[in-house]
């Protein structure tokens, strides 16, 4: 994954390549080049990009990882203040507790629609059920609500649907 400090490389490159060809375009308005115009668009491009790339320089690429959680995911997302994620049928109480908490934290946005102080984003989490063949169920096994404002919402409310976790085959429970 690329970091930060490689992204102002590029930018810093990209900069320098961006005064290049804005000389180059100077050059080609003084000397009436036919391609002079081209070369003012190509210095533009290249200016966006310098921009591009500087901005992904600065701004902090972190991502929690929370141990234990399982993969999931995200089936559905409102973009405000619902989303539902799956998780394997084979999965534990200490797993969907910590997967929810990952869940949380990837699923957090600060462009989220909403984002009044006693909104909550709710991520409910499920699976799907084979009770007999060629039957499927959705199963909801729990759900967590965090904060919409806070970044470190240490006051997330995680509940598990322990009736619902009891319906899992046997194998996942050991």
């Amino acid at each position: 994954m690329l970091t930060t400090d490689a992204f102002l490389t590029y930018a810093q490159w990209a900069g320098i390549t961006t005064i290049a060809f804005g000389l180059i375009a100077v050059l080609g308005f003084l000397f009436k080049w036919g391609i002079r115009f081209r070369l003012v668009g190509a210095t533009g491009f290249l200016l966006v990009l310098t921009a591009g790339l500087f901005a992904l320089g600065i701004v902090p690429f972190t991502r929690t990882v929370i141990p234990g959680a399982v993969r999931f995911t995200t089936v559905f997302d409102s973009g405000a203040t619902q989303a539902v994620i799956v998780v394997p049928p084979a999965i534990t109480e200490s797993e969907l507790t910590a997967t929810l908490k990952q869940a949380a934290s990837d699923l957090y946005s600060y462009g989220r629609l909403g984002g009044q102080s006693n909104e909550m984003l709710t991520i409910r989490a499920r699976t799907i059920i084979h009770p007999e063949p060629g039957l499927s169920q959705p199963l909801y096994l729990g759900q967590v609500k965090r904060s919409l404002v806070n970044r470190e919402d240490e006051q997330m409310d995680i509940e598990i649907f322990q009736n619902n976790l009891a319906k899992l085959p046997k194998s996942a429970e050991s």
